[in-house]
């Protein structure tokens, strides 16, 4: 081995900005899942501001599951414009 370097949850607290080193923007308890992530009121993607919308680990089902918050943050966005989303071949 010619390097080897180590990061604690406070070292990614302060070089990303990970809350305690969380790499799932909030704890995996049940107040901070399904219907409560990130927040009671914000669990289907959108914001109160319009045209933002929340993707990533910090949104529903969390970072535990690659990609599935943005293709769930896609697909609310089509509904809301009301067309549907088409499955790739």
């Amino acid at each position: 081995m010619v390097h080897a370097e180590v990061r604690t949850p406070l070292d990614l607290e302060r070089e990303v900005g990970l809350t305690e080193g969380n790499i799932f923007q909030g704890e995996l308890t049940f107040d901070q899942l399904l219907f409560n992530r990130p927040v009671p009121g914000w669990a289907n993607y959108a914001t109160p501001i319009e045209g933002m919308y929340l993707v990533g680990s910090s949104a529903h089902p969390g970072g535990g599951v690659m990609a599935a918050p943005g293709a769930n943050a896609a697909r609310e966005i089509l509904r809301r414009m009301g067309r549907r989303a088409s499955r790739a071949a």
